[in-house]
């Protein structure tokens, strides 16, 4: 949804380009991920040789590569280079028939003159590489150059040495801090580089956004899922404006080549608006006919998402207590199967939070008959390195006390199709808790009397949820965690003349005073406290400082 500004592109990557990269990531983009249909085979290897993936490969390839075609070099278009899957080194399969096959689809359908290349970091040239398709490598400007592109030798003895990923910044993860890259250590390496006569392609170049559901994850010793805001510290902002850092990487190239004269496009023009309050609409389990209009499944054990078709978002997952708990009992999910985080309520009251790898028991009490609902949210799935099938709700029955939990109804959440329809909400409207917690929704409706630009949604002392504008799904918000504060929101999703509604799903707990405000700058680096685990030993409250390192 981000306004493009391809006009920053040619004065930048025309002279830096020797050989021209289309990533054509086909198989998993660096924060993407394959399709969790693929899921519906339990027993699937992704990125193998494994016939029901490779059936899935096939079939997709067959009608995508058709289309490419035309565009090739040769036959007149402007693709010169094709990636053939994406760091697959990192994966650990090592399935170098895999890799054969993958090279034998393109061969079929794009030809022998195509030129088709891999790219891996240092550490996975051994399984990313293929004889016949051209290696590059990737790395950051920390990384020591030389070292690095004598160790792509060793692999492709002949031709450009190319840097296909060089790292200008970084991704984010929820708890952790704003990654950035110095201007001087960038530059720097991308001086280096050049002087060695290697080609360059940045990773990122302009920064993005996970809207919706769409951010990834990485597991480094536990699960980590990555912001909603993909700034990158990119040289060209998530908001498409440039940054310090596009100048004086542009003044490096100088020193390489000519590079055009003229002026840039200037930073979006950005709006501040508010505080709004937002009105309480409702607890989520009041909204679930309309959310979940088909009704539950039914099972003895619970169900996965992609066993019932659910590919993000959501899933409502409800049984009854068998038996009266008088004293606190631990409520846990054996083999850390909360994938990812689990809001747990009884008889409608919430109870708390498990999460994946973080907190694994809470202690309830409840009468035989009371109502237990666990809403699991999908996180995001893993997209690199060893990223296994990643399925996503309850992969293990709960346990309460000594009591497995069965006897399950799984209610598969449209949310995004109940904000963009909100009339059932206002009909609803009733009686409401005089301090809710848990899973609930807010809106407000607010008219834009002024010039609409690019904002920054602010959401000051709400703890976690997801946000719409105008039926829009922004993507997620997690205040309380960090160190992303503000969501960015394009001005095309504004109406300038007319009311706009923004709409909030709070799963934990609101402010006392429920406001938002639009600003005309992001906060990204704004980590509230200190990232801990919680211990997944017999010790509940035990905490962990924990150190994390990059890809």
């Amino acid at each position: 949804m981000a306004p493009k500004k391809p006009s920053y592109l040619p004065f930048l990557l025309q002279p830096l380009l020797l050989l021209l990269l289309l990533l054509l990531l086909l198989l998993l983009p660096p924060q993407g991920g394959l399709p969790s249909w693929l899921l519906r085979k339990p027993k699937i290897h992704l990125r193998t040789s494994d016939p029901d993936f490779l059936a899935a490969v096939d079939s997709w390839f067959k009608v995508l590569l058709p289309k490419i075609y035309p565009f090739l070099y040769h036959n007149g278009g402007n693709i010169i280079s094709i990636q053939v899957e994406n760091e697959y080194g990192s994966y650990k399969a090592c399935d170098f028939n895999y890799l054969r096959h993958l090279a034998g689809l393109f061969r079929t359908f794009l030809g022998d003159e195509i030129l088709l290349f891999t790219t891996d970091g240092p550490e996975g040239l051994k399984c990313g590489s293929l004889q016949g398709l051209y290696t590059t490598i990737d790395f950051g400007p920390a990384d020591n150059i030389t070292k690095i592109f004598t160790l792509l030798r060793k692999y492709e003895p002949r031709g450009p040495l190319v840097n296909s990923e060089y790292y200008t910044g970084w991704l984010d993860y929820w708890g952790q801090n704003h990654s950035t890259r110095s201007i001087p250590a960038v530059t720097q390496g991308l001086e280096n580089m050049l002087k060695l006569g290697a080609s360059v392609n940045m990773y990122m170049f302009h920064g993005g956004t996970n809207f919706g559901y769409w951010n990834g994850a990485d597991d480094k010793g536990r699960f980590l899922p990555i912001t909603t805001s993909y700034d990158y510290d990119a040289p060209i902002s998530e908001a498409g404006d440039p940054t310090p850092k596009l100048f004086a990487l542009r003044n490096v190239i100088s020193k390489f080549q000519e590079v055009p004269l003229g002026p840039l496009p200037p930073p979006s023009p950005k709006m501040k608006l508010g505080p709004l309050t937002l009105n309480l609409d409702g607890n989520l389990l009041a909204f679930l006919d309309f959310l979940c209009p088909q009704g539950p499944i039914r099972s003895f054990l619970p169900m996965t998402f992609e066993a019932v078709k659910q590919d993000h978002g959501f899933m409502l997952y409800r049984t009854y207590l068998t038996d009266t708990i008088f004293e606190p009992a631990p409520f846990w999910v054996p083999n850390n199967g909360v994938h990812d985080r689990a809001y747990v309520m009884v008889d409608g009251v919430f109870q708390g939070v498990l999460e994946r790898n973080m907190k694994n028991q809470l202690f309830l009490t409840g009468k035989m008959g009371a109502k237990l609902d666990i809403l699991l949210e999908n996180m995001g799935r893993l997209s690199f390195g060893s990223n296994h099938s990643d399925f996503k709700g309850l992969l293990e029955p709960p346990v309460l006390g000594q009591t497995i939990l069965t006897e399950w109804m799984m209610f598969p959440l449209k949310i995004d199709k109940l904000v963009k329809w909100w009339t059932p909400l206002h009909l609803l409207k009733g009686a409401q808790p005089e301090v809710p917690s848990g899973p609930t929704f807010y809106s407000t409706m607010f008219p834009i009397l002024k010039s609409v630009g690019d904002t920054f949604l602010y959401l000051p002392g709400w703890t976690k949820g997801q946000v719409w504008i105008n039926g829009f799904n922004l993507g997620r918000y997690w205040t309380k965690r960090g160190p992303q504060q503000t969501l960015y929101v394009p001005k095309l999703l504004l109406f300038p003349r007319g009311v706009n509604k923004i709409t909030v799903l709070e799963l934990e707990n609101v402010p006392p005073n429920p406001q938002i405000q639009f600003l005309d700058k992001p906060i990204l680096n704004s980590t509230l406290h200190r990232t801990y685990i919680y211990s997944l030993s017999d010790t509940q409250n035990a905490y962990d400082p924990m150190e994390l390192s990059g890809h």
